[in-house]
């Protein structure tokens, strides 16, 4: 039976650090399996059937967020260990609100239907992933117990289950010609693997409880956290779903591969870092030193691993779709995809900040920053949308992420900490490094060995510039490394 034991602020430290590092090398494992899985689903799909899995993904994904009511994340961020009345209650309520959502869901089947005209597979999908919702929310309460230990290891291994079983399932059936029907099979064995998976590695004593002293203290951080989350939703998903109406499933599915192309060097490490360092963010709340020095590490590991990555995507992905055989169909998409690494490239550095933020009970400052993104983003997108088409929606991303500027000023009032120096190596390395493959693309990238040869001497030029920009202070932080990994 999982235990509830907390840990002290040294312990958080070593383990944050052993858990970024071990989350980084299984998400590396984790993204691969996505990459190569997206890719396949790509080739053999169309922009429509894609297009239609985001569309529909996303509106089941903002119902999701109804299912919480940020408990789950008030017994993360909780001080003191929370007590089984505390755990029992979440899931109680939890569990509460995802039945109704599921029944409202079947209820609203034929509306959803007839608005935007979606096909009978299109349907199947949506009860699919409506189902697999359910199964997700059972997963809550053993992954808030393993982040609370900071076992993040024992939760990325649920991950790759989860992803390896979704893709070689999606794949197959869509090689077998499927269609939309091989998504509903893959999200349904998925989470089926996953909540069976994930009870394995912490069990915990199921049950039911309604404590109303315990989640009055877990709601006052717990709605002001869900309100951020709901202008996430608002900001990002439910405008994917009003997208729809105007540019179409096939315009969805452009801006989907776009953006998902756009954001794998960010899921390569910020999906690692994110899950660690909000508890080890939340234990270090009392000292600020620490709290600073954490989150300039923070911002310079995944400046120092995006970056690179986003301008050789920016250098290299059209000659890559040319030259790769039945991907023609996605040139279409190039213009977006350039507007949506701007886009990432601000992501990297502004959402370890939020985070930090949200980790330290200042929410209040989160949520402004969260009103005015929502803003924006309701102002620019539809105007360009109708205007431009799925083009313009990406440059209004683009636009949108560059007011990230504000949100920083805003922060380092809230917390001390150097933010120039803490990006600026990455940030030059990666400008030389993309300068020097876009001088060489035209004479190396003309097969796929030679984007593989030109990408290697990338990453050559840029870790040298790297060593030469930080010196002793890279090696001390690789030693730092070889240190967490031989104390693991």
């Amino acid at each position: 039976m999982a235990d509830f034991l907390e840990i002290d602020l040294e312990t958080v430290k070593k383990r944050a650090v052993r858990g970024v590092l071990a989350l980084t090398g299984r998400t590396f494992l984790l993204q691969i399996i996505s990459f190569f899985g997206f890719f396949l689903l790509t080739v053999f799909l169309g922009r429509g059937e894609i297009g239609l899995f985001f569309a529909v993904s996303e509106l089941v994904a903002i119902l999701g967020y109804f299912s919480d009511i940020g408990l789950a994340a008030a017994l993360i961020q909780k001080k003191g260990k929370p007590e089984i009345k505390d755990i029992r209650s979440t899931f109680t309520i939890q569990q509460i609100l995802v039945l109704m959502l599921v029944v409202l869901i079947f209820i609203f089947t034929p509306w959803l239907r007839n608005f935007y005209n979606i096909s009978q597979e299109g349907i199947y999908l949506l009860w699919a992933l409506t189902l697999s919702f359910f199964l997700a929310s059972l997963k809550t309460i053993p992954s808030v117990l393993l982040e609370r230990q900071l076992r993040f290891d024992l939760l990325v291994v649920v991950e790759i289950v989860e992803t390896l079983l979704f893709y070689i399932i999606a794949v197959a059936l869509a090689w077998r010609g499927l269609g939309v029907i091989s998504y509903a099979w893959a999200v349904l064995i998925r989470g089926l693997a996953g909540v069976v998976l994930i009870y394995l590695l912490s069990p915990w004593q199921i049950g039911f409880a309604f404590e109303t002293g315990s989640l009055k203290h877990l709601l006052k951080f717990g709605v002001p956290y869900q309100a951020n989350t709901f202008l996430a939703v608002i900001k990002d998903r439910l405008m994917n779903v009003f997208l729809w109406k105007i540019i179409g499933a096939e315009g969805v599915g452009i801006l989907g591969w776009a953006q998902k192309w756009a954001q794998m060097p960010l899921r390569l490490a910020m999906d690692a870092v994110m899950k660690v360092t909000f508890p080890a963010y939340a234990r270090m709340q009392e000292d600020k030193r620490e709290l600073s020095l954490a989150i300039e590490k923070t911002l310079f590991f995944l400046s120092l691993v995006t970056f690179p990555m986003l301008a050789g995507m920016l250098v290299l992905a059209k000659p890559l779709v040319q030259l790769i055989p039945r991907y023609g169909k996605w040139e279409i998409a190039l213009i977006a995809l350039y507007f949506f690494i701007i886009n990432s490239l601000w992501g990297a550095v502004t959402t370890p900040l939020t985070n930090a933020l949200t980790a330290i009970g200042k929410i209040k400052t989160v949520f402004k920053l969260m009103v005015m993104w929502t803003i924006l983003t309701w102002i620019v997108y539809p105007v360009l949308a109708i205007r431009f088409g799925f083009n313009g929606v990406a440059f209004g991303a683009a636009v949108v992420a560059t007011s990230s500027i504000i949100a920083i000023w805003v922060i380092k009032k809230e917390i001390k900490f150097k933010f120039l120096s803490s990006i600026m190596a990455p940030l030059i390395a990666s400008l030389i490094m993309g300068s020097l493959v876009l001088l060489l693309r035209s004479i190396l990238a003309k097969s796929i060995f030679g984007i593989v040869m030109l990408t290697a001497l990338g990453g050559i030029v840029y870790f040298t510039l790297i060593f030469l920009i930080t010196g002793k202070k890279f090696i001390d932080d690789i030693k730092g490394i070889l240190y967490a990994l031989k104390t693991r």
